[in-house]
């Protein structure tokens, strides 16, 4: 087993290589606007630091989201066009899922990340690997008593201390995190287990851009 894990659904390009038991190589680059520009050079980054080629690749792994838009298809087109190339599969898991896996919390805890806007996608947890809730848009202030007292992971507890004043790492979907969530897919798919998702990006709301309304027609009719 070689899998390519990335993850591009937080303002971190992230890759790893899992080969069943243990990470191989991975990357991991803070940078919300440049996830195109990224990822591929650093696929080739890890592959070469492991000293392997593509094709050694037995299935890719890739963060579904819920993450915004440009960055997250960024990732997941990249994964559907390897997997094509490649003839291997490709399995979705959802990101907060790998920070939660990331953290190793062993208690009842939230993943909340930034979903700008002054919102937070965020999840709830009975511990690292039990996700208790759908994943969810929501301002900090709305969700703040539901999670009151519980430990927050990710960007989204930094960013509003206020609603969530116990924040922990990791902050974003960092080489530690994606190598966890690799890891995660590495159990699954040894154990048969199944439980991924389908490799389309979890939006969890409408784009920004939107079709004008009453706009003009300049095409003949």
């Amino acid at each position: 087993m070689l899998l390519l894990a990335m993850d591009t659904a937080t303002p971190a390009v992230t890759v790893a290589l899992h080969d069943g038991e243990a990470v191989v190589a991975s990357s991991s680059q803070v940078d919300a606007r440049r996830h195109g520009e990224l990822l591929l050079p650093a696929v080739d980054r890890v592959l070469k630091e492991a000293g392997l080629k593509l094709d050694a690749v037995t299935g890719i792994v890739v963060g579904v989201g819920p993450g915004p838009y440009t960055g997250l298809r960024v990732g997941l087109v990249t994964a559907a066009a390897f997997s094509s190339a490649l003839g291997v599969p490709v399995h979705g898991l959802c990101t907060l899922d790998g920070l939660a896996y990331a953290s190793g919390i062993d208690e009842p805890f939230a993943v909340a990340t930034d979903a700008r806007r002054k919102e937070v996608y965020w999840a709830r947890y009975d511990d690292s690997r039990t996700r208790v809730t759908d994943a969810a848009v929501d301002r900090p202030a709305e969700i703040a008593e539901r999670l009151a007292g519980l430990p927050v992971v990710g960007a989204g507890a930094r960013l509003y201390p206020e609603a969530f004043p116990d924040a922990r790492d990791p902050e974003h979907q960092s080489a530690a995190a994606l190598a966890a969530l690799a890891a995660l897919a590495a159990e699954k798919l040894a154990a048969g287990d199944g439980g991924f998702l389908d490799p389309l990006p979890m939006y969890l709301r409408r784009p920004d851009a939107q079709v004008p309304k009453n706009y003009k027609v300049v095409t003949p009719t």
